[in-house]
């Protein structure tokens, strides 16, 4: 399928326009037309409190990748921008909406996904900038759009991907006679945040969600990244850990516990049995590429911890996790400028992370206290997705795939599995939970695609063949490509806590050579940190 990377993302058809659901096979793909024009969707739909422009609407031809397809743009009020592309000849009654990433900004043209549909089954898909231009284009940026407005925040907290998902209903109605049939959400980092978000807050926007490195405790994130930044930092202002280090750092991570799983092969499958001390790398003589100094040994000891207060009071549930040393390189250290951590923190703490007009902070002052923490609740409490109670998602039959790469750099992967294990707590178990929601941790991948090992992971197909044909999703597969995107490796990833074991024949870069296990010991996932309270509140919800 074609992979979609989001940084910071079958059988069920329509037979005619607005005519009943009819399966799609092989032999019988008809696709569903349009019922009007492309140019005569412009114009104002009023919807109730998501009052929606399209500002322009024309067909693209077909490319060699895409179909033809009606492009819409517009916005809903106040400043919401959408790109909704509805495919005129191929499609096939279903709508996949994207998250975005960082503090997004940016209107990034949606793809046309490969669900595992028959030929002519195409999606409408549609993207969102989430209510403001950024100001610094680019992977981050600087969130100052929302320094003294009240609605950009808004909309960028909770209400743009629900009344996007309202607006592109609305037209694929007027354009096909019909609203689609299935409807999908797929994002990762903040994309991730948003897919939780509408789960827990907008239980009937979506039946099936892709939230991948969700990042759902956003504001204890922030501080988490500051913690990062601040405890690599020099009194000079300059990295302590460089870039030079971490070839050394990562090769020691491995000699000592690569093994641990049963299977030498380059990679961790689950980082946390590693107890790897970098004070074993300690330079016993001249400072050299190969060894840390001193202070690096400290640095680096603080990198794999969480942030704490003076009373060991744990500020965010997780710390970097061992294998991940090689993309600290841009996210920690920084190359010609500060870390992507310290940009991300300082950018929220300066303009998003307080109420407007309260004192804000930076990465440099911001307090590692229970008092500091306390402080960025009140915005939390309106964008984070931390709510462990979707029973109104399940009794719909809504459908929830988590994903997580082992060596993420960006969002540690021991919240994921904290939030995923309290899910389970509250909807009465792992197997019962299972039926409708189900977490895969991706070893060895980074901050959500690349890695050194596995590079992509992407269970779009898996989660819309469990909502539309009652498929759970026994594995999903991740692949790894080189630099020139030849597949390197493929393994399986089985649901959490099972896991990949080695049937000892075979190539290890071959997934039909692992099976599925069940974990050693009951998983324990459970963080006691400060922002235990953080799960019971769901924040606002938009209409």
């Amino acid at each position: 399928m074609r992979t979609v990377r989001i940084f910071l993302a079958v059988t069920l058809s329509l037979a005619t326009a607005g005519s009943a659901p009819a399966i799609v096979t092989a032999a019988t793909a008809t696709a569903v037309r349009p019922v009007t024009t492309c140019a005569g969707l412009v114009r104002e739909i009023a919807l109730p409190g998501a009052t929606t422009h399209v500002t322009s609407a024309a067909v693209v031809p077909a490319t060699g990748a895409d179909p033809e397809y009606c492009g819409v743009r517009g916005y809903v009020e106040p400043a919401v921008r959408f790109d909704l592309r509805l495919p005129t000849k191929t499609y096939a009654g279903r709508y996949l909406q994207y998250g975005c990433g960082s503090f997004c900004g940016l209107l990034t043209p949606p793809a046309f996904a490969d669900c595992g549909l028959p030929h002519g089954g195409d999606v409408a898909v549609a993207a969102t900038d989430d209510g403001h231009v950024g100001r610094t284009p680019g992977i981050i940026d600087d969130g100052s759009w929302g320094a003294n407005d009240q609605a950009a925040r808004n909309d960028f907290e909770f209400r743009a991907p629900h009344v996007v998902s309202r607006a592109s209903k609305a037209i694929i109605q007027a354009f096909y006679g019909s609203p689609p049939a299935k409807s999908y959400f797929t994002g990762c980092s903040d994309g991730g945040r948003e897919g939780l978000l509408l789960a827990q807050r907008y239980p009937a926007d979506f039946d099936g969600i892709v939230a991948g490195a969700p990042g759902g405790a956003w504001s204890s994130l922030m501080g988490f990244l500051a913690w990062l930044a601040r405890v690599n930092t020099a009194a000079d202002g300059r990295p302590i850990l460089t870039t030079a280090k971490l070839p050394a750092l990562h090769n020691a991570v491995l000699a000592a516990c690569d093994g641990l799983d049963g299977l030498t092969d380059g990679q961790l499958d689950d980082p946390r049995a590693c107890h790897f001390d970098p004070g074993t790398l300690t330079c016993a003589g001249p400072d050299t590429p190969a060894c840390l100094t001193p202070a690096q040994v400290t640095a680096t000891r603080k990198l794999y911890s969480p942030p704490a207060d003076t009373d060991g009071t744990l500020l965010y549930p997780g710390g970097e996790q061992p294998g991940s040393e090689l993309e600290w390189a841009s996210w920690v250290i920084g190359s010609g400028g500060p870390g992507l951590a310290r940009t991300e923190a300082d950018n929220y703490l300066r303009h998003l992370g307080y109420p407007i007009g309260a004192p804000a902070a930076t990465v440099d002052t911001f307090a590692f206290t229970r008092a500091g923490f306390d402080r960025l609740t009140p915005v939390g409490a309106r964008l984070n997705a931390m709510s462990p109670d979707l029973t109104a998602f399940q009794r719909r039959g809504g459908k929830l795939v988590l994903w997580h790469g082992w060596a993420d750099q960006a969002i540690p992967p021991t919240g994921t599995l904290d939030y995923y294990q309290r899910l389970t707590e509250r909807s009465g178990g792992l197997a019962r939970t299972q039926d409708w929601a189900r977490l895969f941790m991706v070893p060895a991948l980074y901050h959500c695609g690349g890695g050194t090992t596995l590079t992509t992971f992407d269970p779009l197909r898996e989660v819309v063949a469990w909502v539309e044909r009652g498929t759970a999703p026994a594995q999903v597969t991740a692949t790894g490509r080189d630099t020139t995107g030849n597949v390197t490796r493929t393994r399986p990833v089985f649901p959490y806590p099972q896991r990949a074991v080695y049937r000892g024949a075979g190539s290890v870069d071959d997934a039909a050579n692992f099976r599925p296990a069940p974990p050693v010991t009951p998983p324990h996932d459970v963080v006691d940190w400060a922002g235990n309270g953080l799960y019971a509140l769901p924040g606002p919800v938009a209409r």
